[in-house]
């Protein structure tokens, strides 16, 4: 079991890597807005890409997913076949969808309530989302093939481009809010480009239509899965554009990319996990691999979210070149940060109790499971932004991801099973909460920095302490760190 485990880190690291350096580069872009734009149109920005991921879901309609499912066991049609029939799909709606958005230009400008004098971000959008959606099944091929450092130098090559592109047309020829979406479009388009080898390469125009329609029946049912996954992730950005003002939106935007951290860590797992349990599903102790898979995942997330959640505050207010890496102005949101931490932390377990739903063919049941969060998020909205503001936005996205999670489980394990050892992700879960209320509640006065360290070791000791780590872990821990001691020997 160590050994999968293992080789599901190997992959997650990799992924990490290219996760780690295009977040970072893409988290940039976050003090460079707060000190170039201001609140109000960096509102303008969360807008409008909170309304290009609801978008994005119809675009796509569930073929990602399809595509992993078919392409894992074909069993329907070759593999060209797997890779061109759904690339041939997305590429033919994806193409009228755009075109009907573009022609529309002016009634779509209005719906997004994009602000008089920015109609050129309806263009913009229109393509971002066609040439994102193209890219949608080779970067899936390059991961089922576990080409990892493949799709890694891709995803850096567009977060690379798309940064490069911000800096010029913002500074040099400051093109406003909409040279952040014209560097968006660049980006996609280069990406695009150079996936071209790996288009061509698997491209067929033998058009499956068996496969096809296999492909619609698994995959539209994540339309509305997915639409109501999106509602948790950022309809709290509209609403709260209507309940406040484009300013507080900004803020928000500027604090909750402060969670990135999390994000890279769930992000970066899922990209290795969807493959990895679909090929060892039919390998006797899988289960079990999947359960000792959740209590560390939920560990290492647990020691980022305490990480973050200390040190942040001293982080942004750190000064280079005189400016701080966020403008005091976003500064009022900061108390957010330790909420959307946990909120990621509760979508990476989501992710990981997915397992059985794709494995057991029970997609129709995801939009039920996603919708019980949507609701949540948009009644919790409503509720708490009057009188909680910012806050209240954060908290009801935690409380959708917590009860995603909890349904989910509920309803995989009637038709997969599976003993997660919830005993040792309370005991995490219980040691992390002490470590934080340390942290929250005793003022280390000018020694602050050199108590957060102590409380970062404190967690690790103190699981070691109680018992946490199982005697096999234990062994495996020993024998890596006497391999890696005798490396540094030589």
């Amino acid at each position: 079991m160590l050994a999968q485990i293992r080789r599901l880190g190997t992959d997650t690291a990799i992924y990490g890597i290219s996760t780690v350096i295009g977040r970072f580069l893409s988290f940039l872009l976050v003090p460079f807005y707060t000190n170039v734009i201001r609140p109000g149109e960096y509102g303008i920005v969360a807008n409008v890409y909170s309304i290009i991921a609801f978008l994005n879901v119809i675009w796509v309609y569930g073929m990602e997913s399809a595509y992993f499912k078919y392409s894992s066991t074909g069993e329907i049609g070759t593999p060209r076949q797997n890779f061109s029939t759904p690339f041939f799909s997305l590429c033919a709606t994806s193409v009228l969808l755009s075109g009907v958005m573009v022609a529309l230009s002016s009634s779509v400008t209005s719906w997004m309530a994009i602000p008089p004098g920015h109609g050129q971000i309806v263009p913009y959008t229109a393509g971002i989302l066609l040439l994102d959606t193209l890219a949608i099944v080779p970067f899936a091929s390059l991961r089922m093939e576990r080409k990892p450092l493949l799709f890694a130098s891709l995803k850096v090559l567009n977060i690379s481009v798309n940064v490069g592109c911000n800096l010029v047309l913002l500074l040099v020829f400051h093109a406003g809010v909409e040279g952040i979406f014209l560097s968006g479009l660049i980006a996609s388009a280069v990406t695009l480009v150079a996936l071209v080898p790996t288009i061509a390469r698997q491209l067929t125009g033998d058009f499956s239509i068996p496969l096809y329609r296999a492909l619609m029946k698994f995959g539209l049912p994540y339309v509305p899965a997915g639409l109501a996954s999106i509602v948790v992730q950022v309809i709290d950005r509209p609403i709260m554009l209507l309940l406040t003002n484009l300013a507080v939106v900004g803020v928000y935007q500027a604090n909750y990319r402060l969670g990135i951290f999390m994000m890279l860590v769930v992000s970066m797992y899922d990209y290795a996990w969807r493959p990895f349990f679909l090929s060892h599903a039919a390998e006797p102790g899988a289960k079990e691999l999947f359960a000792r898979a959740l209590t560390y995942s939920v560990a290492a997330m647990t020691a980022i979210f305490l990480a973050v959640s200390m040190f942040i505050g001293d982080v942004i207010m750190i000064r280079i070149f005189g400016r701080y890496i966020i403008h005091p102005d976003y500064w009022g949101g900061l108390s957010i940060v330790p909420v959307v931490l946990l909120a990621y932390m509760f979508l990476g377990v989501y992710n990981n109790l997915v397992a059985g739903i794709y494995i057991e063919k029970k997609t129709q049941r995801l939009p039920a499971i996603t919708l019980a969060g949507a609701v949540v998020n948009i009644g919790a909205n409503f509720l708490l932004i009057p009188t909680m503001g910012m806050m209240g936005g954060a908290v009801a996205t935690l409380l959708a991801y917590a009860v995603m999670a909890l349904v989910l489980y509920l309803e995989v394990r009637k038709f997969y099973p599976v003993r997660y050892e919830w005993g040792r992700i309370a005991h995490i879960a219980a040691v992390a909460g002490v470590t934080y209320m340390l942290f929250r509640f005793v003022d280390a006065g000018p020694y602050h920095i050199a108590w957060k360290f102590l409380l970062l070791l404190l967690f690790c000791v103190t699981l070691y302490v109680t018992g946490f780590f199982l005697p096999e872990e234990l062994q495996a821990l020993r024998r890596l760190i006497h391999t890696g001691s005798r490396s540094d020997s030589r």
